[in-house]
């Protein structure tokens, strides 16, 4: 059976994370040396200390809440991807991005954030995304709506933006990682939307896409720490998403790309217009 997790819940992870960011990530922020950050697969792909320290607070305190409960961290995963074998039939299991945007993070740059999410039976059925700089989280729990917190302690629902034709809408595509086929199309073709950025952090790009301050995001990777979280946070704010197919995105994929968009009408116009090689 399902795990059920409320908003209450979602809640109380939000707090972990603002204060494991409090203790690891904003103390650490333009104060890191060469010998705290290191390469993973390449020079793109970054861990610091901090990601580390945060990834080891959270899993600590997932894990005194939920004693039951499968945690997997993106750093602990990237050491022992056997980790992840246990996602999808996990009674309840906790997935951590300790800082999304690392390389940002590292640089300087402001643009990075914390990501939670639940997953129970292979079924996402909580979210969180946490911007420390700002001190700002949006949240969601299956069924129960998504919801923007403030560091004031202000609460407001949330909904993705309104649909309008493909033309007039605004996000983010991150062609960089498409197979060069597709790379070259959405390149070719992303001119025709009303605007476009990548902030090279999906924290930040889901922090403007649930709260309806653009349109769609375009992403070729799926990796689980990277868009549980917003997935189901657009999806409870009423946004519709699928694969570059059209079939539904599940917990265990690593591939299909991800396109999102206010409804599923737009979502097929705006795949009409960036997916569609020029004839």
């Amino acid at each position: 059976m399902t795990a059920r997790i409320t908003l209450v819940d979602m809640r109380n992870v939000v707090d972990m994370m603002r204060g494991a960011a409090s203790r690891h990530v904003m103390p650490s922020f333009r104060c890191l040396g060469h010998a705290d950050i290191r390469a993973k697969s390449g020079p793109l792909d970054i861990v610091t200390v901090a990601d580390e320290a945060t990834e080891r607070d959270l899993t600590a305190a997932l894990r005194a809440a939920w004693p039951d409960a499968l945690v997997l961290g993106e750093e602990a995963v990237a050491a022992d991807p056997a980790l992840l074998d246990g996602l999808a039939t996990a009674d309840l299991a906790f997935v951590i991005d300790p800082i999304d945007g690392t390389a940002n993070y590292a640089a300087g740059v402001p643009l990075f954030g914390v990501m939670v999410s639940a997953v129970s039976r292979g079924d996402v059925v909580g979210g969180a995304i946490v911007d420390p700089v700002c001190d700002i989280a949006v949240l969601a729990a299956r069924g129960q709506g998504a919801w923007l917190h403030d560091g004031r302690g202000a609460e407001r629902r949330l909904h993705v933006a309104a649909p309008v034709p493909a033309r007039e809408m605004s996000g983010n595509a991150s062609w960089r990682y498409l197979p060069a086929p597709v790379r070259d199309v959405v390149t070719h073709n992303l001119p025709k939307v009303a605007g476009s950025w990548d902030f090279r952090c999906a924290a930040h790009e889901y922090l403007m896409l649930v709260d309806g301050r653009c349109h769609f995001l375009l992403f070729n990777r799926t990796l689980p720490w990277d868009h549980l979280a917003g997935w189901l946070i657009h999806a409870e704010a009423g946004g519709y998403s699928a694969h570059f197919d059209g079939s539904p995105y599940r917990v265990t994929d690593r591939s299909g790309g991800l396109l999102y968009a206010p409804d599923r009408a737009s979502w097929q116009a705006l795949h009409d217009l960036l997916l569609t090689p020029a004839t």
